[in-house]
């Protein structure tokens, strides 16, 4: 896409190699959150982009083609703000928290109110727009190791499933729902019948998950953790044989010739045409994959920070990263001038676009 936030394609090669992308051309939203930001969600609609963060707060932007951000509208939680998204056809915002509730922000409608939609009895980490029977719906997650599907209609919850842990990430695509939970358990849910979870399986990788996320056609899903691993994993017994885990987000100690630091990956994401992926993490840097050519397409430098999350626009001409402090070295590691912004890089060339001889899935 020529001209993508005053760059241009042939620019945007120049300054890369073939597997060493460029953040040159990326830029900051304006007036970023005021603490460590939790989660990224864009419109499925349009070029606005939600932001939770631990300031209690989740902002929405407006970004326009040059990439310049205006803040349009604000949820205030008064706790933690720990997930956000949007309805499918992009009228309105959920923001969830540690106030053990969801607000929804009709911007459709032009309110400046939100209103309360969903409550758990714990802090609700993860909340995601579904349709089930044609019905649109949220489906919360908590840490009350359960999660919930809401009518927006009722102010009751449709069901509620109890599940193995503690709710710590969760994604969904079509009629995939994919819940990753304290003791590496994943459940996975099929929202023709959501009340009960079509398969429990638990991690294929060995340490806590840090994030999880539908293929793009909903085949499948990936799963981070904690130790520097991804994980690509197919819903079905018959795709078994394309299940694969890789190491990333390591870099080399210093002064050592077979020692590895290792950083959590706390951000997956897909591109919503190409089908391909981006994984983020505590070393600061972001890379894009092609899972099904097993081959890195781009990796980037180090942006000056933990990545705390990720998410592509709609058309996926645009990959956001927040760059905060994300707290894997606990107290110690914060500092007033550690950073705190969100950050879009513009998706030019083929960037993301897989291998021209991968097989397509």
């Amino acid at each position: 896409m020529s001209g993508l936030f005053g760059g241009t394609t042939a620019a945007a090669s120049n300054a890369a190699t073939a597997t060493q992308g460029s953040i040159t051309n990326d830029i900051p939203i304006n007036n970023p959150p005021e603490d460590s930001i939790q989660d990224l969600s864009w419109s499925p609609q349009s070029n606005h982009l939600s932001v939770a963060s631990w300031d209690n707060k989740v902002r929405i932007y407006e970004i326009n083609g040059e990439g310049q951000s205006a803040g349009k509208a604000l949820i205030d939680l008064g706790a933690p703000a720990l997930s956000t998204c949007w309805s499918k056809d992009g009228t309105k915002v959920f923001a969830a928290g540690a106030n053990k509730q969801v607000s929804m922000l009709d911007l459709g409608s032009g309110s400046t109110t939100p209103q309360v939609v969903a409550a758990h009895d714990a802090p609700i980490k993860c909340v995601e727009s579904i349709t089930v029977n044609n019905s649109p719906m949220i489906v919360t997650g908590s840490w009350d190791k359960t999660i919930k599907y809401w009518d927006l209609r009722q102010q009751t919850p449709a069901a509620s499933v109890q599940c193995k842990e503690r709710v710590y990430a969760m994604d969904t695509r079509d009629q995939l729902l994919v819940v990753a939970t304290a003791d590496r358990w994943v459940e996975i849910f099929n929202l023709n019948q959501p009340s009960q979870p079509y398969k429990q399986i638990q991690s294929p990788l060995k340490w806590q998950t840090r994030t999880i996320s539908c293929f793009a056609d909903a085949t499948g899903f990936a799963i981070g953790s904690i130790e520097g691993r991804c994980a690509i994993q197919y819903v079905e017994e018959k795709d078994a044989s394309s299940n694969f885990s890789f190491k990333c987000h390591r870099q080399n100690a210093p002064n050592t010739r077979d020692q590895s630091n290792v950083y959590s990956v706390n951000s997956i994401s897909f591109h919503p045409v190409h089908g391909t992926f981006s994984t983020a993490g505590s070393d600061g840097t972001f890379h894009f994959w092609d899972k099904d050519a097993k081959h890195r397409l781009k990796g980037y430098p180090e942006v000056g920070g933990s990545i705390s999350c990720t998410d592509f626009s709609h058309d996926g001409n645009i990959f956001a990263y927040a760059v905060s402090y994300d707290w894997h070295q606990g107290y110690s590691g914060n500092n007033p001038q550690y950073p705190n912004k969100v950050m879009l890089h513009p998706v030019i060339g083929d960037e993301c676009k897989p291998r021209p001889n991968s097989k397509k899935r």
